[in-house]
């Protein structure tokens, strides 16, 4: 139990001089991913290998140096989810990727014992190997602020996070910054909520700060609901402690003495790596009452959510934790005023409060000179979709879109044609190639009628239907309204039938204008955020795919060939030699023709079940 500020300088010099005295550190990627890869059997491995050899190591940090001791550690996600299960030597810096349990006696021998990279596990691309983790163009292209220790530390350690400066802003905050100047860095600092609307978390602060309600909450929104996206899990996984550094930041700002985490119960791992991390500053002394020797008490709590996506917005998510039903209220009153238990609440999303500790440390000037002058700092996306190098990246606000697809994701996979992102989640917008060249931050994005969201990117390709788009986000979010307002629950429903009748060849005239007065009709008259902006992915692809929608409705023809209620199955005469193979498999009679002589399919009889094309010895028959 560290008591007192003196007693923590002692404990990080300690924790440093471990941490240093390591000569080569193994850090085996441990996120949800390369877990799901093998990565805990690739590290069990190791560590027996080396026991095998005599060789020490630290699973741990040690209380006292060990020196000579191997470091190994099981890091957060890296980032580069294409090519786990990964595995980074320090201090050299090396990154073996897809590394398999038959690797480790290589990697024993040729790394540990010795000093020699492993080229057939490096990165390699156009005949180029990358050995160094930073010199991959995928993460040389980066700027990684909230996740520079996402794979570089031990997850499940407060010793090293505080061997690397952890909790240094917490006890800056503590004892050299008064309430109102920890609120005035972070409002200069312009830093806006990650969650998705962008709101100034200074002014933010601010307005629960100056409430004269004696108790006050903390809430971190780790609901993280959008399809693809897995941003706050990985910093929940791989830098737990940063993340509730944050919370208690602004518990000290704000005046609050009881912080809650409200985390899906579909992210296990960062359940558990948070209450492992909740414990064990509880037991240093540094979460309790009377922190450090000071006035000042704050306690954290974990709350799962069940998995409604409703329990994203604010007030549905506070109703949850108190055990309520999950739905949003109307406003005002805001969560800064009548928030959790009706109480003055903070409530921020995981990025957003694992940005302020670097912001309390190095100052709000270093923070604004990043990104944009309206969006300052940087964002962490969830790179996904038909791209090469799918995984968790971290840009400036204001990269462009180009950059992001190309340069750091690899284009294209399959060297297929770009066609849009998804940026935004089920709520948000589709960008073009005609955004490629748009700086992503919050205020560019609005004007084009898009959304950074919470970060999700999923990439299309010319072989991805922009309606079947459409109709799988009205799908989710039809499915995960709560039902308390009627635009919501009845106007998604009838959006939904209608883009089902589409991608099913029953579209009729009149449906796009039919859904572009239920999308303004909806999105102007919802009680919450996700139905105001549930509409939004069918407005954009109406908006910048209108040709096919189009296609669907008046030729019957799906352009990208994807939707199977709209693909026709023709028989080319030219190849077909009437062997009647196809006829006779046909479940519906279909086919007919006489033997030895070109055979015709009955469109209006086809149920397209594709017997005839698997039979068809001659290749004659297709879909066209």
């Amino acid at each position: 139990m560290i008591k007192n500020r003196q007693e923590l300088s002692e404990y990080r010099a300690s924790a440093v001089r471990a941490f240093t005295a390591e000569p080569k550190k193994i850090l085996v990627c441990a996120g949800t991913g390369c877990v799901a890869g093998g990565s805990i059997q690739i590290y069990e491995r190791l560590k027996q290998l080396m026991a095998e050899r005599n060789i020490p190591v630290d699973v741990e940090l040690a209380d006292e140096p060990h020196e000579g001791a191997v470091g190994m550690k099981m890091s957060g996600c890296h980032g580069f989810c294409e090519m786990g299960p990964l595995l980074r030597i320090d201090p050299m810096g090396w990154l073996y990727t897809r590394v398999k349990l038959e690797d480790c006696e290589e990697i024993v021998e040729k790394s540990i014992v010795g000093d020699e990279p492993i080229e057939r596990l490096a990165y390699t691309i156009d005949g180029k190997v990358y050995a160094m983790q930073d010199e991959i163009p995928f993460y040389h292209r980066q700027k990684r602020v909230v996740l520079e220790h996402c794979g570089r530390i031990d997850a499940n350690s407060i010793r090293e996070y505080i061997a690397i400066g952890g909790y240094s802003a917490f006890e800056k905050a503590l004892f050299d910054m008064t309430p109102d100047e920890i609120v005035n860095e972070v409002t200069e600092s312009a830093l806006r909520g990650r969650g998705g609307g962008g709101f100034p978390t200074g002014r933010k602060w601010s307005q629960v700060k100056r409430q004269k309600e004696p108790q006050k909450y903390i809430v971190c929104n780790g609901d993280e609901g959008d399809p693809g996206a897995f941003m706050d899990r990985s910093i929940m996984e791989g830098d737990p402690h940063r993340m509730l550094e944050g919370m208690m930041i602004a518990g000290v700002a704000c005046g609050a003495s009881e912080g809650y985490i409200y985390v899906r119960a579909e992210y296990p791992l960062a359940v558990e790596r948070l209450r492992r991390a909740i414990a064990q500053a509880e037991e240093l002394g540094l979460l309790g009452d009377n922190i450090l020797g000071t006035d000042f008490s704050f306690r954290i709590h974990i709350n799962r959510g069940a998995g409604a996506f409703v329990c994203g917005e604010g007030s549905a998510l506070t109703a949850s934790i108190e055990g309520k039903r999950g739905f949003p209220r109307v406003k005002p009153p805001r969560t800064v005023e009548h928030g959790l238990f009706d109480k003055p609440t903070v409530l921020n999303n995981v990025e957003t409060f694992a940005n302020v500790p670097q912001i309390i440390n190095k100052g709000a000037a270093w923070y604004r000179s990043m990104g944009t002058a309206g969006s300052p700092g940087t964002k962490a996306f969830a790179l996904t979709g038909n791209i090469r190098n799918t995984g968790l990246i971290e840009v400036p606000m204001g990269t462009s879109l180009r950059e992001i697809v190309f340069d750091i994701g690899g284009g294209i996979r399959g060297d297929n044609e770009f066609k849009a992102v998804q940026i935004g989640g089920p709520s948000g917008a589709c960008l073009t190639r005609e955004h490629l060249d748009l700086p992503l931050d919050f205020d560019t994005l609005t004007k084009v009628g898009a959304m950074i969201g919470s970060g999700g990117l999923v990439v299309m390709d010319s072989h991805t239907c922009m309606v079947e788009v459409a109709r799988f986000f009205m799908n989710f979010t039809q499915n995960e309204s709560c039902g308390k307002c009627v635009p919501c629950r009845e106007g998604t429903k009838r959006m939904l039938e209608i883009l089902q009748r589409i991608v099913d060849g029953q579209g009729e005239e009149g449906d796009i204008e039919l859904l572009l007065e239920l999308a303004d009709t909806i999105s102007s008259t919802a009680l919450c955020g996700l139905g105001k902006s549930a509409p939004s992915p069918v407005v954009s692809t109406i908006t910048n795919f209108r040709d096919e929608y189009e296609a669907h409705i008046k030729d019957k023809r799906c352009p990208a060939g994807t939707c199977s209620k709209l693909k026709r199955i023709v028989i080319d005469p030219a190849l077909c030699k009437g062997c009647t193979r196809c006829s006779r498999v046909c479940p519906v009679g279909a086919i007919s023709g006489k033997a030895k002589e070109p055979h015709n399919i009955d469109l209006t009889k086809c149920i397209r079940c594709g017997s005839c094309i698997s039979s068809c010895a001659f290749h004659a028959i297709k879909e066209d």
